[in-house]
Formats: structure tokens, C-alpha cells, sequence
């Protein structure tokens, strides 16, 4: 059957970002509903930012569109153009190869919930905005922009 049992899809706790980097992510909550759909085009992540948690580090794709509605709470947006907040009933679209980064942060009292859509490319570079960090889809390796990996 095609419905889907939130219950019985498991929440994967914080990221797999090297150190210091993952430290604002640790408390961040994401189901993955496209994979547990058995979608492969696309993937489709539900987001739970408990207060003082980000979405990830502020980031940009060179081959991945992504989309964000915001279902419950409120979240402040952050790109190369300053922050938006963004309140249940509001969405909000990064072009793949647009070079600029984006963020979501709770900095609210009470939980964010967000409905992430992106594609699935293969040929993906992902570049983190403020620090020196890249990942290739290709390695799924996250490195320094000159090519040395992070330790693990």
C-alpha cells in the first residue's frame, strides 16, 4: 500500500558532518519519506529542528534543486542575502548551481517542522558556504576545497 507509517520510519539523529561542523545539527531530526517510498528520483525528508538546532551548515548545489515548506513552527532562513523568517505555510526554492548558500535555524521556543524535496544527482558538488568543506556525490567524501579529506 502506497500510505506511508510515519511511525514506522526511523528518524536518523543529527549528520554526518566531520567535527567541529556537525555540532549544530546534532539535536536535528530527518525521516527520509521518498526512500522509505521506495522513490529514487527524488528525495522527500521530514524536519524536525527542536529550538537552538540548524537544518545543516549553509550550503549550495551544483546539480540538485531543493525545496523546503515549512509545516509547524518557524525557521529563520539564512543566505547570501540575510535572514528571512519562514512560519508554517511557508516555502521556499534553491535552484541547482546557484551559488548561494542556504540555511535553516530554530531560534524559536518550540519545535520547526519542514518538509525537505530535493533531487538525487549523481554528479552533485555540494560547497558549504562559510567554511572549507565540499562533498562530491560521486565519493560522498566531505573535503577541504583543496581536495584533502576531512578526518573521520
Amino acid at each position: 500500500m502506497p500510505k506511508l507509517d510515519l511511525d514506522r520510519i526511523p528518524a536518523r539523529r543529527g549528520s554526518s558532518y566531520p567535527p567541529p561542523h556537525d555540532a549544530i545539527c546534532t539535536e536535528r531530526l530527518r525521516q527520509r519519506l521518498g526512500e522509505a517510498g521506495g522513490l529514487t528520483d527524488f528525495g522527500v525528508n521530514l524536519l524536525q529542528l527542536p529550538p537552538g538546532v540548524s537544518s545543516s551548515q549553509r550550503h549550495w548545489h551544483s546539480d540538485e534543486d531543493e525545496f523546503v515548506w515549512v509545516l509547524q513552527g518557524e525557521v529563520v532562513l539564512r543566505t547570501e542575502a540575510g535572514e528571512t523568517v519562514l512560519r508554517a505555510g511557508d516555502c521556499a526554492a534553491f535552484p541547482k548551481g546557484k551559488a548561494d548558500g542556504h540555511q535553516l535555524s530554530n531560534r524559536s521556543p518550540n519545535m520547526a517542522v519542514c518538509l525537505e524535496v530535493g533531487s538525487r544527482s549523481t554528479r552533485d558538488v555540494c560547497t558549504y558556504s562559510d567554511i572549507d568543506m565540499v562533498i562530491d556525490a560521486a565519493d560522498d567524501v566531505y573535503r577541504h576545497r583543496d581536495g584533502t579529506p576531512w578526518p573521520r
